[in-house]
């Protein structure tokens, strides 16, 4: 590939992993599959590095990374050597350079000595906390405003969010292979797009910035994986093959412009739909931060330019954070739970003698305390922490085991495994024989498992140097720190501002809709929604398809209201609320403060990382006006 055609077309990157634990056979799927430039792969999420800490306490320095990386590159690192596909991802986690030494032993022993592999690291802080500590880094957590030092908090990780420019730096120093660690997911394909093109990171023109942006928009989209083509998608029925979806590729052009598509004959469906739904995937306001560049959403548009192709353009850049995002994540303790069957007839009058034989409070008492730490207190366990969860959900008059049985769960923390132990377990089957009829658990009784608590923070951008290391080049290349431009937000900004740029994207201005009869329906029978996590908040993003009217966006924007969302969805009675609308993409991103408590690894919520938290909302019953509920001609 010469530089002559870089400019000339668009790069291909294709995406093989959204997640640890995703499809193995995703690489081999997109080499195999059609022509691609990359082959990117996204592994790691908050808890992700909570796990891989697990893992490098277990069995030591140089093994915190995502072994399965090291899986897919077995099947298919001899053909990316042969057609020119480089591959980059961040499936080094806690333990980049330990990734590299693994592949290069394994390259090695199939012959491919020749590989160019590189890693980037620079982004682990623990080393240097005390350092920055001292340096006037506070470690304020982003949602409860509490420094780390007033909490007494000893982290266990600490990660800076590091964008593309070391990646594009070490493609271009020609490395087949760049594994890093905490990147955003979007610098997956910030870092080969600028690299490709030749883009400047300085960005002394907008242009620069749009071109940035584009490129981080692009990432966001294929980030997810099959999120991008039909998978979690509201409107599933419309997915053609999801028994088996294709995994997305992004077409990124010279401009920061892109064309979302997937490989010819694969499952899926790559829609403005589709695509709409990932965008809206964990964002916060139109202000979409990342290392390299500020992402405006709310100018982003969308266009279906051809089966399973769709074109995104328009996007709008600002000048990078002057602070990075830090993934910090700490020892929390120690979890159990046990869920007893109550089966038949008196339920509430079973739950009550199990927890006043388990806990020594009754049913009244275990539903009406405010906080887990309250409840404990109360109880005779002698925990930090107790939840009860009542979940009655039998039928009066039972046609199948099923129909007749409710559950009763007991979860409990404490700092020592023991009280969270067999200390509490062997109260509940010490009962078993002496306490309601029916009596049985879900799971036999086990030892309490550790659990971690996540701390979203930030740190000064300048204090953070990404280093390259190309194997087997002993001395790192520092890459160049951006200056800090006074005009950058913060990375939690958004709020759009007041002369920001706007785009009608896919929609005809429209007024709201005159006054017209309802009917009851379920809101998905208008909307389509999307939600996740980020820490102890959830966001829904919530979108008109173009099968609907224009008036649809306008009575959506209108109607959809924090104190709208408290009455569909009473757990966020008590959430701080914040409705965007997002005119060009159809759609109200609402965004739900602390409903998932510590973030995902503590949560005991049926939902902690707020999947199903869209498809809740859309299953509610509210009063539409017709009018939006007919297909425009």
């Amino acid at each position: 590939m010469t530089e002559g055609v870089r400019v000339q077309r668009a790069v291909r990157i294709a995406n093989c992993s959204g997640f640890f634990g995703d499809r193995l056979a995703a690489a081999r799927e997109m080499i195999d599959g059609g022509p691609i430039d990359v082959l990117t792969g996204d592994w790691l999420a908050e808890l992700t590095m909570l796990i891989l800490a697990r893992q490098r306490m277990k069995h030591g320095e140089g093994s915190g990374y995502a072994r399965t990386f090291l899986t897919q590159m077995a099947d298919v690192l001899g053909d990316c050597l042969e057609r020119g596909i480089r591959v980059v991802s961040n499936a080094g986690g806690l333990d980049p350079a330990g990734c590299a030494a693994a592949l290069r032993v394994q390259a090695d022993e199939a012959g491919f000595g020749h590989v160019r592999i590189a890693y980037v690291d620079g982004d682990d802080l623990m080393p240097r906390m005390a350092e920055l500590s001292d340096a006037g880094e506070t470690w304020v957590n982003l949602d409860t405003g509490v420094a780390l030092a007033d909490a007494g908090i000893h982290p266990l990780t600490a990660n800076a969010y590091i964008g593309g420019r070391a990646i594009a730096l070490a493609l271009a120093e020609g490395a087949d292979v760049v594994i890093t660690g905490r990147c955003t997911d979007a610098a997956l394909v910030v870092g080969p797009a600028a690299w490709w093109h030749g883009w400047s990171f300085d960005c002394d023109d907008q242009a620069d910035l749009d071109r940035l942006a584009g490129a981080v928009v692009a990432g966001h989209i294929i980030e997810c994986g099959a999120q991008a083509t039909g998978g979690n998608y509201s409107f599933f029925s419309e997915v053609p093959g999801i028994e088996h979806v294709g995994f997305p590729i992004a077409e990124v052009e010279a401009d920061g412009s892109s064309v979302i598509t997937k490989h010819d004959g694969t499952g899926g469906l790559v829609s403005v739909g589709t695509v709409t739904a990932q965008l809206l995937y964990e964002i916060g306001g139109p202000q979409y931060a990342n290392p390299d560049v500020v992402a405006r959403f709310d100018s982003i548009a969308l266009e279906e330019v051809g089966p399973d192709r769709v074109r995104v353009s328009g996007v709008v850049g600002e000048p990078a954070p002057t602070r990075l995002k830090v993934a910090l994540n700490y020892l929390g303790g120690f979890r159990n739970s046990m869920t007893l069957v109550l089966t038949g007839l008196d339920v509430d009058a079973k739950a009550d003698v199990a927890l006043r034989q388990v806990t020594g409070l009754g049913l009244e008492q275990c539903l009406a305390a405010t906080s887990p730490r309250e409840l404990a207190a109360q109880s005779s366990l002698g925990v930090q922490e107790l939840l009860v969860r009542f979940n009655k959900v039998g039928s009066p008059d039972p046609t199948s085991v099923r129909d007749a049985q409710s559950l009763l769960q007991i979860s409990v923390k404490d700092l020592d495994p023991t009280r969270a132990g067999r200390v509490f377990t062997s109260g509940v089957v010490e009962a078993a024989l002496g306490s309601y009829p029916g009596m049985f658990p879900t799971t036999p009784p086990g030892q309490a498992t550790p659990f971690g608590i996540y701390w979203p923070t930030t740190v000064d951008a300048a204090a953070v140097t990404p280093r390259i290391t190309h194997d087997p080049v002993p001395t790192p290349t520092a890459t160049p720190t951006p200056t800090p431009s006074p005009h950058r937000g913060h990375p939690s900004a958004h709020l759009a501002r007041s002369d920001a740029p706007t785009s009608t994207g896919n929609r005809t201005p429209a007024t709201a809709p005159a006054t017209s009869p309802t009917v009851d329906v379920a809101l998905g029978a208008l909307v389509g929604a999307r939600s996740g996590d980020k820490g102890g908040n959830a966001n829904i993003g919530v979108w008109v398809p173009l099968n609907r009217p224009n008036d649809a966006v306008d009575w959506l924007a209108s109607w959809l209201t924090p104190d709208r969302v408290r009455e569909l969805l009473p757990e966020t009675a008590e959430c701080e609320i914040e409705c965007h609308p997002l005119a060009n993409l159809r759609a109200v991103n609402v965004v739900i403060h602390a409903i998932l408590g510590r973030g995902v690894a503590d949560s005991d919520s049926l939902d902690p990382q707020a999947k199903g938290l869209g498809e809740q909302l859309r299953a509610r019953i509210v009063s539409i006006p017709s009018a939006l509920l007919v297909t425009p001609s």
